[in-house]
């Protein structure tokens, strides 16, 4: 028997980063974007779990919390320089 559900776990910086991206698509034009107005839906659920799970989207340094998070989140350079060394040879 199939799980009736899916379940995706992200770390908290994940969770932070994520919510911010979908509120800033969430205030453009979607059908712009999203070509399925399907995809609406699933968007909008994953959209609100988050907000309902992160109180510090609230917190008056949120600025600076989102900005550490995507800072922890985004390869070192160190890093990319050796991913694309490795990818040459």
């Amino acid at each position: 028997m199939e799980n009736p559900e899916i379940i995706i776990k992200l770390t908290p910086d994940e969770a932070l980063v994520l919510s911010d991206w979908l509120e800033q698509v969430q205030m453009t034009d979607l059908s712009r974007l999203v070509d399925d107005a399907a995809v609406w839906a699933p968007l909008h659920r994953i959209a609100g779990t988050l907000d309902k799970s992160l109180p510090g989207i609230f917190a008056p340094d949120y600025a600076e919390r989102l900005e550490a998070a995507r800072s922890r989140l985004r390869p070192a350079l160190d890093d990319s320089a050796s991913d694309e060394k490795g990818a040459d040879a």
